[in-house]
C-alpha cells in the first residue's frame, strides 16, 4: 500500500515551556528542544512535521483550490448549497477566516522548520553513518532542506496576503507586525539561496525512491526562478514600482541573469527531464492497464503509458523525471481526526457533479471551465484533451453525463485532477487508487491518492525563457506537444504557460503578476445553473491587488498589530 511519508503525526515534539527553580531537571519522559533533534531519527521525524503543515483542514485554504477558483479560466461550480466556492470565484469572503488554516499551518511549518534549522546545525550525527561525509551530507540536506520549507511558507503566505511577520527564530517574538512586501521575499530569497547552497547535488535519479517529493537543491533553484518572476513582476505590474532584482537580507540583490544561471544548473546537471508525453503525467493514461480492460479507447490508439508517481520504479519503467515536488496524498477514514485532508481534494472538489462514470468518477463540480480557454486552443495541440475533460463524449467515457446536476457548468472539467475508477470485476465501480493500493475504505470522497505537483521540469524550462527572454525552453515544452517552434515574445510565453500549466494552481498567480488580473474578468460567459440558462461574469476589484483578507481571527487576536489588506 502507498505510504505517506510527510504526514505523520508529531505528536512526540512539545513547545518548550519556560522553567522554573522547582523543575529545572533534566527532561527525561518527553522530547524537546533539549533532548530531541540529535539523530538523523529525530530529524526524519520532525521534517515530517515541517510537510504536515502543507496540508489544511479547510477545503479553501488548500493553495491549489483557493488559486483555482480565483483563476478566470475557471468558475465556482458546485451546486446551490456551494456558496463559498462562487462567493471565492466573485472575489468575495464567505467568512471571516477563510484562509486561516493556510495562515495557521503556514506558521506551523515554519516553527517546525525554524527548530531543524537551528538544531540540525549544532547536532554532531557522525554516529550513525559509515563514513563523516556521509554524516556531513545528511546534514546539509537536513538545514538546506529546512530552509527550503520554511521559504516555501513564506511563499505561499506572501502570494495570497502579502508582507507578512518575519518569524525566523524558533523562539521568535510572535506578536510583531507584518513586514513589507520587499522585506517578506528578501527572507525568502535568502532562505532559497542559502538552501541551493547547502544542500547536497545529488542528481534524480539518485535520489532515493523514499525521498520522492522531498526537497533538494533542484527544487529550490526552480523556486528561486519562481519567486524571482513574481515578486518583479508584482512589484512591477501591481505595485507600479519597476524592479529588476530580487531582494536579499542584508541589502543584497539577485539579478535575472543570476537566477538564470541557477535555473541552468538544474537544467543541466539535476538529472530532471520532460516526459515523453505530457498526457503521460495525469493519473488518467494509466486507467486503462489499471483496469484490465479498454476503458479510454483514445488513450490505447495513442499508446499513452502513466509514468507513476513514485520516481524511477519497476512499476512504470523509467518513471518519472519530471515532477520535481509535489504534495504526497493517500486515502482517509472517517474515524480518523480530520480523516479526510489526506485524500487529494482538488480532484474530489473539481470531479462531475452527480455523474459517476467510468472511468470519471463523481465530485462536487467545483472550478468548472470556462469556454474560452477551450475555444481559443488549438486541436491540433494533444494538451487541450489531455488537460480539459469533455462531457457527453463516447471517446471519453463521459456520453452517460447527465447535465443539469450542478452550476456553472459548461461542459468541461478539469482532466488533470479528477476523480478515476473502474469496475472490481464484482460489478462495483471503485476508485482506481483504491484498487492499486488495495485500500479498504472506497468511500467517493476518500479515494483520490493521486499527488499533487508544485513543481514540474516544464516549468523550469519557461521560467528560463521567460527570464532570459529566449525561446529555447519554450520550444522544448512546445516540442514535445509536437507544435513547431516561434520566437520568443511575452504574449506567446503567457500562452503556452497557459496551456502548459492549466489547472495546476499557477494561472491565477501569473495573471496577478503580469498585471493581467486587471482586465481579465470582463467577459460575460453562458453557463448552466442547475439547469437554467444564465449569464456568468465575475466582479473582479482592483483594490484588493490579488490579495486575500488576513483572518480576522488573528487580526483580533493582536489587538491592531496587523493591518487589514486593502479593499476587505
Amino acid at each position: 500500500m502507498k505510504k505517506l511519508r510527510y504526514i505523520i503525526a508529531i505528536s512526540a515534539i512539545f513547545v518548550v515551556s519556560s522553567c522554573n527553580d522547582e523543575l529545572d531537571t533534566e527532561n527525561l519522559s518527553e522530547k524537546s528542544l533539549d533532548n530531541f533533534y540529535k539523530t538523523p531519527t529525530d530529524i526524519n521525524e520532525a521534517m515530517a512535521g515541517v510537510y504536515n503543515a502543507i496540508y489544511t483542514v479547510n477545503v479553501h485554504s488548500e493553495e491549489q483550490v483557493a488559486a483555482n477558483l480565483m483563476d478566470n479560466m475557471m468558475f465556482g461550480g458546485g451546486g446551490p448549497d456551494d456558496k463559498s466556492a462562487k462567493w471565492v470565484d466573485n472575489f468575495e469572503d464567505p467568512a471571516e477566516d477563510t484562509y486561516r488554516d493556510m495562515w495557521k499551518q503556514s506558521y506551523n511549518g515554519i516553527s517546525r522548520a525554524n527548530a531543524i534549522i537551528e538544531k540540525a546545525s549544532l547536532a554532531d550525527f557522525s554516529k550513525h553513518f559509515n563514513t563523516p561525509q556521509e554524516a556531513e551530507d545528511f546534514k546539509k540536506q537536513a538545514v538546506g532542506e529546512a530552509l527550503f520549507m520554511r521559504a516555501f511558507f513564506y511563499f505561499r503566505l506572501a502570494k495570497f496576503f502579502g508582507g507578512v511577520p518575519m518569524i525566523i527564530k524558533y523562539d521568535g517574538d510572535r506578536l510583531v507586525a507584518r513586514s513589507t512586501y520587499t522585506e517578506t521575499f528578501a527572507q525568502i530569497a535568502s532562505d532559497l539561496k542559502l538552501a541551493i547552497e547547502t544542500m547536497p547535488a545529488t542528481p534524480f535519479p539518485s535520489i532515493p525512491t523514499s525521498r520522492y517529493g522531498h526537497a533538494n537543491k533542484w527544487v529550490a533553484e526552480a523556486y528561486l526562478g519562481r519567486v524571482f518572476l513574481f515578486y518583479t513582476g508584482y512589484m512591477s505590474n501591481i505595485e507600479k514600482k519597476a524592479t529588476t532584482d530580487l531582494p536579499l537580507v542584508g541589502g543584497g540583490s539577485l539579478t535575472g541573469a543570476q537566477v538564470a544561471a541557477y535555473l541552468d544548473d538544474c537544467i543541466n546537471n539535476s538529472g530532471h527531464k520532460l516526459a515523453s508525453d505530457f498526457r503521460n503525467l495525469w493519473a488518467y493514461s494509466y486507467v486503462n492497464k489499471s483496469a484490465g480492460k479498454n476503458v479510454l479507447p483514445w488513450a490505447t490508439t495513442e499508446g499513452l503509458a502513466w509514468v507513476g508517481q513514485d520516481g524511477v520504479t519497476p512499476t512504470f519503467g523509467t518513471g518519472n523525471y519530471e515532477t520535481m515536488f509535489v504534495q504526497r496524498f493517500s486515502f482517509g477514514d472517517w474515524g480518523w481526526t480530520n480523516g479526510n485532508i489526506y485524500t487529494n481534494r482538488l480532484a474530489l472538489f473539481n470531479s462531475l457533479r452527480g455523474n459517476s462514470l467510468v472511468p470519471f468518477g463523481e465530485g462536487w463540480g467545483w472550478c468548472t471551465v470556462n469556454p474560452k480557454l477551450y475555444s481559443g486552443w488549438d486541436d491540433a495541440d494533444p494538451r487541450k484533451r489531455g488537460s480539459i475533460l469533455e462531457v457527453g463524449r463516447a471517446d471519453q467515457g463521459t456520453d452517460g453525463y447527465a447535465k443539469d446536476k450542478g452550476d456553472h457548468e459548461t461542459g468541461y472539467f478539469n482532466k488533470k485532477y479528477t476523480s478515476l475508477q473502474h469496475d472490481n470485476g464484482k460489478g462495483s465501480n471503485v476508485g482506481m487508487f483504491v484498487q492499486m493500493y488495495a485500500w479498504s475504505n472506497a468511500d467517493m470522497q476518500l479515494m483520490h491518492a493521486q499527488d499533487f505537483i508544485f513543481m514540474r521540469f516544464a516549468d523550469v524550462l519557461l521560467m528560463h525563457s521567460e527570464i532570459t527572454k529566449t525561446a529555447d525552453g519554450m520550444n522544448a515544452v512546445r516540442l514535445r506537444a509536437h507544435l513547431g517552434p516561434v520566437a520568443y515574445s511575452l504574449d506567446n510565453i503567457k500562452t503556452e504557460r497557459l496551456h502548459e500549466l492549466a489547472f495546476e494552481g499557477i494561472h491565477w498567480f501569473d495573471l496577478v503578476r503580469w498585471g493581467d488580473v486587471d482586465t481579465a474578468f470582463n467577459d460575460v460567459i453562458q453557463v448552466r445553473n442547475s439547469g437554467v440558462d444564465a449569464n456568468y461574469s465575475v466582479k473582479y476589484r482592483t483594490e484588493t491587488k490579488g490579495l486575500v483578507p488576513i483572518p480576522e481571527a488573528e487580526v483580533r487576536l493582536l489587538n491592531g498589530v496587523y493591518n487589514q489588506n486593502p479593499g476587505w
